[in-house]
């Protein structure tokens, strides 16, 4: 009966109003107080559970950028290498001889002692010795010994190794002699009045057969003036970092691919006799 009397009155008029303010000023902290744990529960297993993928999705990203930054590597890898290859077929254009691109297999550099490298091009391919071997900015030795599926080359540093060159300014003519230093060639064969400087360019002088003529091998190093000095030059080649090289055939000696390089007389038995019979069957006719 009372709460029917209650909402009775709550329905007709507003006299419990400050009633119903007042308990709530006192029931509103016991219900808060009652759903606190239920809400601290449920925001905790939120946070938990929002950690733990926030630390999937992170170390998933952190994998997939690993993986994106080895590929990037490669993909740099690939686009040095590309630059290169590229780099090799426009100066093979220039040289205006037949060429050969290789690739290293080994390198055998024991300063002083040897300077020697070796490349995937033997004899199969038509390598022999002593060609000349370039890469995009210069000489970088000649081949010693062709095998059949490589050849070693010695590099123009090899203290065994001498080249003929000449001064690209005024067209003197010497010798450049490996120091065995991948860095470094020495020109022992000058007088001490010759004309060279500083800064001149050193070119193959073509003298000997083995080097076509005109290739950039060095950059002639400062020295002093006083007689007896000894002169120096900083190959052009890049000898510490080259990946591929091109092996050079002169134009008087074409690449034979074929092992059968004997049969170069089978052009003889041309049309070089035909006017022989012409000649004989207008005298037949004539009688």
């Amino acid at each position: 009966m009372v709460s029917i009397a209650l909402l009775t009155t709550e329905h007709v008029s507003l006299h419990l109003d400050p009633l119903r303010t007042a308990l709530s000023l006192v029931v509103d902290p016991i219900r808060y107080l009652v759903d606190l744990p239920s809400e601290t529960a449920g925001r905790i297993n939120y946070s938990i559970r929002s950690y733990s993928s926030l630390r999937d999705e992170n170390k998933g990203l952190r994998e997939t950028q690993l993986a994106n930054q080895i590929r990037l590597l490669k993909y740099e890898a690939l686009e040095k290498e590309n630059i290169r290859l590229r780099a090799l077929l426009e100066n093979s254009y220039k040289l205006g001889e037949q060429v050969l691109i290789a690739e290293l297999l080994s390198v055998n550099i024991t300063p002083p002692y040897e300077n020697i490298v070796v490349a995937n091009k033997g004899t199969r391919f038509g390598v022999h010795p002593q060609q000349a071997v370039v890469d995009t900015n210069g000489i970088v030795g000649q081949v010693l010994r062709a095998l059949p599926n490589s050849s070693e080359i010695m590099l123009i540093t090899d203290p065994n190794h001498a080249i003929p060159v000449q001064v690209n300014r005024n067209g003197l003519l010497t010798i450049a002699v490996g120091t065995g230093e991948l860095n470094r060639l020495k020109l022992p064969f000058l007088p001490d009045n010759a004309d060279i400087r500083p800064g001149d360019l050193l070119i193959t002088s073509g003298l000997g057969g083995t080097f076509p003529q005109g290739y950039p091998v060095a950059v002639v190093d400062a020295f002093d003036l006083p007689a007896g000095k000894q002169v120096t030059a900083t190959p052009k080649a890049a000898l510490d970092r080259n990946r591929e090289l091109m092996i050079v055939w002169s134009n008087t000696k074409p690449i034979t691919l074929s092992p059968d390089p004997l049969q170069s007389p089978e052009p003889k038995p041309e049309p070089a006799k035909t006017p022989a019979p012409l000649v004989i069957k207008d005298n037949a006719n004539e009688q």
